[in-house]
């Protein structure tokens, strides 16, 4: 099998969330979880001055542009095409070319991949975010999200949880 390479996919303007969640409900109605990893609209924060008031929000990086992490073969491929709003595949004809770690650099796209220094079973606290001084054991962990879930008990039951590895310790 193939490794996983990141993408370019050209949308109708206005149309990048619709085609990522639409794109994220096919994946799970389709069961492509380990072919297409991670589908992504990459934001910046930008200081705006309305009615003479600074405010920061968040803005396309490039609109009209949705990047997606997977696996290319014929599957991914016919899915991604043919989702509601999607022009195409950045590339020459129609074949996709995925980005070089050049270029995922340049945009600021790379993320460092942590270590991994736990596994499933392992008992962490919460360091940061909105579970801080939460204790629980790893149900599971996603290396490309960057990721690890656990349950938490909220309302009385075990619910789970997913939390960022930067946000995590050993126990």
């Amino acid at each position: 099998m193939s490794e996983a390479r990141w993408y370019v996919i050209h949308t109708y303007s206005g149309y990048e969330n619709k085609v990522k969640a639409n794109i994220e409900k096919t994946i799970e109605n389709r069961n492509l979880q380990d072919q297409i990893l991670e589908v992504s609209i990459p934001l910046q924060n930008v200081v705006e001055e309305k009615n003479g008031a600074k405010k920061q929000v968040q803005k396309k990086m490039f609109p009209a542009y949705v990047l997606i992490n997977m696996i290319m073969n014929d599957d991914t491929w016919y899915v991604v095409r043919n989702t509601r709003g999607v022009t195409g595949f950045v590339g020459p004809g129609s074949k996709p070319v995925p980005l070089t770690e050049e270029e995922m650099e340049k945009m600021g796209l790379m993320i460092d991949q942590q270590k991994l220094s736990f596994e499933v079973g392992d008992r962490i606290v919460v360091t940061a975010g909105v579970w801080e001084d939460t204790t629980g054991v790893i149900q599971s962990i996603s290396e490309s999200r960057q990721i690890v879930t656990i349950n938490v008990n909220m309302f009385g039951r075990e619910t789970p949880v997913e939390i960022d590895f930067t946000e995590i310790e050993k126990v």
